[in-house]
């Protein structure tokens, strides 16, 4: 069995009443991927925005793997101290990876952000040496269309990230950048100018999955109605 691991931010571990791309994606592999397969990770909790807390919440598929590693407010900062614990635990072969805001927007600049973007690689295969990845770049947000110096940060940022992504990538232990969906729109795709409404789920999940089909032959041809 195929185990596929969600890290991620807000974007990625989506708040109460949201689907979030992880479940788009796993629609997407249901109907196309010929093998057996299932997300895992140490948490599998939706946050609730009214109490400011996790919170468990069972969505409208109860077939739908919820496990993953991601928080709210949380970066490659946050996560890389546990990604090496968490592929050990969960034995996850594929790490699906949406990190950067956050940390650029509070924490790190480009080029710290992108030492932590190492680390987490080395932890990860010091846990499972033979652990696949996909590198999703910072996608469009609010504050990088508000203001300037932040989005030449962000796209500092993902430069570095598709060079970390070449300098590391290992035919035992492969990393896939992911593209940013060319039709992404913060203005039709998002709810709040950040977080990924049902489009923008779609998108992201397509983006993902576009990657593992290309580099891997993994799944098949994405359909924004998967």
């Amino acid at each position: 069995m195929l185990r596929f691991m969600p890290v991620g931010d807000s974007m990625t571990i989506g708040s109460a009443g949201e689907h979030t791309w992880r479940y788009r994606l796993w629609q997407h592999l249901c109907a196309t991927y010929g093998g057996p397969f299932t997300f895992v990770g140490p948490r599998e909790t939706l946050y609730d925005k009214s109490t400011d807390t996790p919170t468990s919440y069972a969505y409208a598929d109860p077939d739908f793997p919820r496990a993953h590693l991601a928080g709210w407010g949380e970066g490659w900062a946050h996560l890389t101290p546990l990604i090496g614990e968490a592929v050990r635990s969960s034995r996850a072969d594929v790490l699906l990876v949406s990190l950067g805001l956050i940390d650029l927007g509070f924490y790190t600049n480009a080029e710290q952000t992108a030492q932590n973007v190492r680390r987490f690689v080395a932890q990860a295969r010091e846990a499972k040496p033979r652990v696949r990845m996909v590198l999703l770049p910072v996608i469009p947000n609010i504050r990088a269309e508000a203001e300037g110096a932040f989005a030449d940060e962000v796209a500092r940022f993902n430069e570095l990230l598709a060079k970390t992504a070449a300098d590391l990538d290992e035919p035992t232990s492969p990393l896939l950048l992911a593209s940013i969906p060319e039709s992404y729109d913060i203005h039709t795709d998002t709810y709040d100018g950040t977080h990924p409404n049902e489009s923008g789920e779609r998108k992201l999940a397509g983006a993902f999955a576009g990657a593992m089909r290309e580099g891997w032959g993994v799944g098949g041809e994405y359909s924004s109605q998967d």
